[in-house]
């Protein structure tokens, strides 16, 4: 039953990955790449790797993913010019992918990977999974360098922040001298004479 499930969520995996790079539409190209990154999860889940699995989930299709289908569905993308690069570049991208393939194959062999080489994680129901074994390291052995991290995380964040607020990027408003404001500040009314229709001739 394992290995059925592991074939089928592989094929999926490797249908959705040929969609996202044939189909045209970015939007469903998008929507493949969500597809296969469940995918994805559901085989790392299978691994007993759901702290991965769980972050490819809720970074990748919940933030990254849905950033890109905003920005997508927001600019008007011209797909005829796209149209014509497909067929043009189809040759050499057919060249590229094989060369892919087969390095993935040479590197990713069944000699280096196989059962004998990665044996199956065993189950161990009393250590509480990957994600509880994998915040004792983080909170333990690697809690220096876990903060150190965090803390020039928060730095570049600050330093980003500072660098969009300088006084010649910025463009300051008051919100008070925006409630205060009346019609007559904004609106003018000017009275001209009605000419009439000989004087518009002249």
């Amino acid at each position: 039953m394992e290995k059925l499930a592991f074939y089928l969520f592989a094929a999926i995996l490797l249908f959705a990955a040929t969609m996202v790079i044939t189909v045209r539409n970015p939007v469903r190209a998008a929507l493949f790449l969500v597809l296969a990154f469940f995918t994805s999860a559901a085989i790392w889940l299978m691994l007993e790797a759901e702290f991965l699995a769980i972050s490819l989930v809720l970074v990748y299709v919940g933030a990254v993913l849905v950033l890109f289908l905003f920005v997508v569905m927001m600019l008007d993308i011209d797909l005829t010019p796209m149209k014509e690069g497909f067929t043009r570049y189809l040759p050499l991208g057919i060249v590229i992918a094989a060369l892919i393939v087969v390095e993935m194959i040479a590197v990713l062999g069944v000699h280096q990977f196989g059962l004998e080489q990665v044996p199956a994680p065993s189950v161990d129901a009393n250590a509480g999974g990957n994600t509880r074994r994998l915040g004792l390291l983080l909170y333990t052995v690697y809690v220096y360098p876990f903060e150190i991290a965090a803390v020039i995380l928060t730095v570049a964040i600050v330093a980003a922040i500072t660098l969009t607020l300088r006084p010649h990027h910025r463009k300051l408003q008051d919100p008070g001298q925006q409630v205060r404001v009346r019609r007559e500040d904004r609106v003018r009314l000017v009275s001209m004479p009605v000419a009439s229709r000989d004087e518009e001739s002249q």
